[in-house]
């Protein structure tokens, strides 16, 4: 058997490894780099093998580092199934979708600039297409209303130009073609995915639906085991259980596990401060009559908040204040979630589904839909709740909240999640942390959204422990307490400095780790 790594590789996003024998090729995971656009995007188009040769796939989770190129294979050659958990299945129905919104709108988006940007460069003549009244209509025939792009039009005149527009890298008809592959499995249920390859799912903890993959191949003296950590869970988390420790009827021996690393150098904030600390931010922030924003990643994220402030407001911690969840694909992602009880841990049937209650559904909860009831929430001057995406504030309906509410000191920014270098996000953080430690003192920071400026005056709170991945303790955790004999450990998805971090605690711990580089091949 031969495992070759071919992404989320000393880095984080795009996993993806091919397992192989003498008469099978099954592909783990199949995710999208993310990350600056340019590099992103080549690295995206390129698929490192032709999708006809694979057999099937098992997909870990649906987060789109790890789902978001599915829809390439699908398109080109892979006629296999994709075996993943019911909940995966359902999650990826609208996230590959969501992706492929995302891809088409860039798209139109920078076609639109390439041909506003060749039209003001262009001198206007007498009497032909660069006269200066057709380049006024031709301006205007580039939108609809609304502020809609008409995207015929412009890629007509990419073409009539001979400019240099942009694909998208799939389109919402290839992200449908791609849902009919998949294939929805419970946990702890073997399934034949090639001729002696065969999987078991089991839970890892990370998001709804997220699965470790026992993978045997061969049979008898001669079978082999792989297991795929996929993402690893924190433990203690509200809603789902904890990562499995026992992979029953499997035996005990994995020849090689693939590990992940994202957090392999770090350690995260207790679980259990979660509540206290979100009490605390909105007391502080109702009392003075302000408004508590908080930017949330649709899957997962938005789901624990719900989950947390719904135990506040039961307990009667907190004043219960209206809460709205402003996003389309939050609010469809939440439907998936209370479609799946069967994955909830003890806790969660005990505190809600054994009283009746929709852990992510309360009587202060409303889903905002439409732009028209999004627009009228962001004037909304009396004390609320908003979890909005995106998480990092580089995109969706979290910008238009924050333009309202950011200049006003009653007003609190809550951080629950990463935010990456070089987003709004993190300017946000940055900046409105320094000035909370300086007293407040002096201007407060100016901040760019949608390309105008305002002052920082509310404050910037951040919350830790809301991570869904385990960090360096719960990994070891996880490896230690399980009932497996690990022969060796490939370390993936994650930065380098984590990775090999990562694998050199593992070694000092009496585990065989490595490191593998991009395209490298392991033969057990």
């Amino acid at each position: 058997m031969h495992i070759t790594f071919y992404g989320a590789v000393r880095e984080v996003t795009g996993s993806m490894h091919l397992l192989s024998d003498d008469q099978d090729r099954i592909l783990l995971d199949c995710g999208m780099y993310q990350g600056r656009r340019k590099t992103t995007a080549e690295k995206n188009r390129v698929l490192p093998f032709d999708p006809g040769i694979l057999t099937n796939m098992v997909l870990s989770h649906a987060h789109i580092d790890h789902s978001g190129r599915i829809p390439l294979i699908t398109r080109n050659g892979f006629n296999g199934r994709i075996y993943c958990t019911r909940a995966t299945a359902d999650a990826c129905g609208f996230l590959l979708r969501d992706s492929a919104h995302i891809q088409v709108s860039d798209a139109e988006y920078l076609n639109y600039k390439t041909v506003r940007t060749a039209l003001s460069q262009m001198r206007p003549g007498e009497n032909d297409l660069t006269s200066k009244r057709n380049l006024l209509e031709i301006k205007n025939l580039l939108k609809r209303e609304k502020n809609g792009l008409n995207a015929e039009v412009i890629n007509d005149y990419i073409n009539r130009f001979h400019l240099q527009g942009v694909e998208p890298l799939y389109t919402v008809a290839d992200a449908d073609r791609a849902l009919k592959a998949f294939e929805g499995i419970p946990y702890r249920s073997p399934v034949t995915i090639g001729k002696k390859i065969s999987c078991t799912l089991f839970e890892a903890g990370h998001i709804l639906g997220s699965a470790i993959t026992m993978i045997r191949c061969g049979s008898n003296g001669s079978a082999r085991t792989v297991c795929f950590s996929g993402d690893i869970g924190r433990y203690g988390k509200p809603i789902l259980r904890d990562p499995a420790s026992h992979f029953d009827g499997l035996g005990s021996d994995v020849d090689l596990m693939i590990m992940e690393s994202t957090y392999g150098n770090r350690e995260h904030e207790a679980v259990i401060d979660l509540g206290p600390h979100l009490k605390r931010v909105l007391n502080e922030t109702f009392d003075q009559g302000g408004t508590v924003l908080i930017p949330s990643f649709a899957f997962g994220r938005t789901q624990e908040l719900l989950y947390v402030i719904h135990e506040l407001y039961d307990a009667g911690d907190v004043p219960r204040m209206p809460v709205y969840v402003d996003s389309p694909l939050a609010t469809n992602i939440t439907k998936v979630f209370g479609d799946h009880p069967e994955v909830y841990d003890h806790e969660t049937h005990a505190t809600f589904l054994q009283a009746g209650k929709n852990p992510f559904v309360f009587e202060q909860v409303q889903f905002t839909e439409s732009v028209d009831a999004s627009m009228a929430l962001m004037r909304e001057d009396k004390p609320h709740i908003v979890i909005s995406a995106s998480g990092m504030c580089e995109a969706g309906r979290i910008l238009h909240h924050l333009r309202y509410k950011i200049h006003h000191p009653r007003n609190t920014i809550l951080i629950v999640g990463y935010m990456a270098d070089h987003t709004l996000g993190r300017r946000i953080l940055e900046q409105g942390t320094a000035y909370e430690a300086s007293g407040r003192k002096g201007d407060p920071p100016m901040v760019k959204i949608l390309n105008k400026e305002y002052p920082l005056k509310a404050r910037v709170v951040k919350i830790g422990g809301f991570s869904a991945h385990g960090d360096r303790n719960e990994m070891t955790r996880f490896l230690k307490q399980s009932n497996l004999k690990i022969k060796k450990i490939a370390v993936v998805h994650g930065e380098a400095d984590q990775s090999l971090a990562f694998a050199e605690h593992l070694n000092t711990e009496g585990f065989d780790a490595v490191v593998p580089r991009v395209g490298e091949t392991m033969t057990i």
